[in-house]
Parts: structure tokens; C-alpha cells; sequence
């Protein structure tokens, strides 16, 4: 079993930068994909970006690249989504999601989740 806290969401204004941390329970935490999700009010779910846990492996949604930046500190069994260039589209709950062998970037391929981290960009 994985359980996952997200942090480091608020209120910024567009351009701004914001990181959000991923903390996670269990030994083997080092080796699941670990990916970012969002959700607007009225939108579904949407994939932002993931690291694999073999070789740290990333990839990203096109209306974050070059913009975001996912890692992963397995020493501290954390991921974070370092977000710059802010945008008011950007508005939405955060969510970290684990899946111990990656399958793809869609939410039901995600196995764990934590509760979620607001972030509000203003204009």
C-alpha cells in the first residue's frame, strides 16, 4: 500500500512559479511512475506529466511543456512538479498518482492517490 500527501499549492499570479511536493509511505516507492493530474471545476481529469521510476523517465502534456518540470528525491520517497510561467488556465486541484509498473498517462491506469493541492493562478 502507497499512500501519497501533496503540499505547496496557493494562490499566485500568472507568470509566477509555484512547487508542489509529493511525499510518499513505502519502501519500495523508488521504483512506481509517479504522475501529476489536475482537474478544473466541470473539467475531467486531465494527465500533466509523470516520471517512470525506472531510469526517471519523464513526459509531459503539451500545455505544460517547457513550462513544468517533474522529479523525483528518492531518499526523501518525494515528487515534485516545479511550475513556472503560470497561467490563469492553469487553475485546478493538483493530484499525485502511483502506479508501481507504468501503463500510459491516463487516471484509471493509477493505482494510488493523495487528496489533492489547489492551485489558483490569477490574472
Amino acid at each position: 500500500q502507497v499512500q501519497l500527501v501533496e503540499s505547496g499549492g496557493g494562490l499566485v499570479q500568472a507568470g509566477g512559479s509555484l512547487r508542489l511536493s509529493c511525499v510518499a509511505s513505502g519502501r519500495t516507492f523508488s521504483s512506481y511512475a509517479v504522475g501529476w493530474f489536475r482537474q478544473a471545476p466541470g473539467k475531467e481529469r486531465e494527465f500533466v506529466a509523470v516520471i517512470r521510476g525506472s531510469g526517471g523517465i519523464t513526459y509531459y502534456a503539451d500545455s505544460v511543456k517547457g513550462r513544468f518540470t517533474i522529479s523525483r528525491d528518492n531518499a526523501k520517497n518525494t515528487v515534485y512538479l516545479q511550475m513556472n510561467s503560470l497561467k490563469p488556465e492553469d487553475t485546478a486541484v493538483y493530484y499525485c498518482a502511483a502506479v508501481r509498473t507504468y501503463r500510459g498517462r491516463n487516471y484509471y491506469e493509477y493505482d494510488y492517490w493523495g487528496q489533492g493541492t489547489q492551485v489558483t493562478v490569477s490574472s
